[in-house]
């Protein structure tokens, strides 16, 4: 199972978006039905409300009178939280209830608005943003629900911002055009990512891909990108993990690279890496195991043993590095970002090595070990910057 958040704000289009999904087959999961549903008459929710604000937000049906309800928690502070300490846990009950019934190959689209602004991004496989400029949405609004102008921009300004909508996006779809250029952006998104998205997910599998070896000019948004695994493999770890860092070339700013993501997770001890809930949890959001007790090449003749998970997503390669952390292979990796980071003449150094390997038609695979020579002829110059420096590795 596929799980993925929607959302955007308000006429961006997201309807558009969740509607042309469910078509494909995905089973979108709206949050406002489901406010509307948990407040239904004869409910536990409706009750509740009744019991904390009393009969005047019932209309003369019996029905919730919505209207009446805002006006009184709109402008109080601990009114609202009272309504939101009734309704959000039905409505998380019933989101449960929904994803429970889905079949074990099913893509969830989880429909929510507020999805930005409750953090809720960590706990999906995927985040699908639907985005469009103020100056669209207002029209939008205005031609489609009747709004005023200042009541279009009101309601826009009251929702996260683009920036923040971006920094939460896996995916950003672009709405400023026509209706057809979404969908076939939509179309495109199922067919080449979601399905074998999912399909890697159910079967506990890394995405594939090819070995033939690409590198690619620096791309500003890798540490946002890698932010946004961070929090989801912090999830699926919990307390296990002691560190979780972005470490690897796509860390380095300004560094060329091969589009792979890597994420190093420091841990009390590779038995708990080992631990069989762990790994199915890690599967299960999308990074399962790959081969067994894997190593590193040391930097003293000594075994730097590690833990090694990939990601199921073909669309962000990543890959999850599990060290005890303290340990050599943990503090290198740390080590070597972080001089990479300060020295410019070592990354210049650094990125002519991976340029000279790469022209020699390598494969990853040759790539990988015709750096470890590089890597140990300039270990003694990291580490003598780290002494320099008084360099230690940062714990979160």
């Amino acid at each position: 199972m596929l799980r993925v958040g929607l959302t955007g704000g308000i006429g961006s289009g997201k309807s558009t978006v969740a509607q042309r999904l469910s078509s494909h087959g995905a089973l979108v999961i709206d949050a406002d039905a489901l406010a509307r549903e948990v407040v239904a008459p004869g409910g536990r929710g409706l009750a509740a409300i009744v019991e904390r604000f009393g009969d005047a937000v019932l209309d003369d049906d019996g029905a919730l009178n919505r209207p009446a309800l805002g006006a009184l928690v709109f402008a109080d502070g601990g009114a609202r939280r009272d309504l939101e300490a009734i309704t959000h846990p039905l409505i998380a009950e019933r989101t449960r209830e929904l994803v429970a019934g889905a079949p074990p190959d099913a893509v969830v689209v989880h429909d929510v608005p507020l999805l930005v602004e409750k953090h809720y991004g960590p706990g999906y496989h995927l985040v699908v943003v639907v985005g469009a400029e103020e100056e669209t949405r207002v029209k939008r609004l205005m031609q489609t629900r009747g709004m005023t102008e200042a009541d279009a921009r009101s309601r826009i300004a009251a929702q996260a911002t683009d920036e923040q909508r971006r920094a939460a996006a896996d995916v950003w779809l672009d709405n400023d055009g026509d209706k057809d250029a979404l969908l076939a952006e939509v179309d495109d998104l199922w067919d080449a990512r979601l399905v074998p998205f999912e399909e890697n997910v159910r079967r506990g599998t890394r995405s594939q891909r090819s070995d033939q070896l690409t590198l690619v000019d620096p791309d500003p948004s890798w540490p946002a990108q890698a932010a946004r695994l961070v929090e989801r493999v912090r999830l699926a770890f919990g307390e296990l993990a002691l560190t979780v860092d972005h470490v690897g070339s796509t860390a380095v700013p300004g560094l060329v690279a091969k589009d792979v993501i890597d994420l190093q997770v420091g841990v009390r001890s590779l038995a708990d890496a080992d631990d069989e809930a762990l790994v199915a949890r890690l599967a299960a959001a999308g990074f399962p195991r790959s081969g067994g007790a894997a190593h590193d090449s040391s930097k003293d003749d000594a075994p730097w043993p590690k833990r090694f998970h990939a990601s199921s997503d073909p669309g962000r390669p990543a890959h999850v590095h599990v060290r005890e952390a303290g340990s050599a292979g943990w503090r290198w990796a740390l080590m070597f970002r972080d001089w990479m980071r300060a020295v410019p003449e070592a990354r210049e150094e650094y990125a002519a090595e991976k340029l000279r390997i790469a022209v020699s038609g390598a494969t990853v695979r040759e790539y990988a070990d015709a750096k470890e020579p590089w890597f140990d002829a300039m270990d003694p110059r990291a580490e003598a910057w780290a002494a320099r420096t008084g360099w230690e590795p940062a714990r979160d």
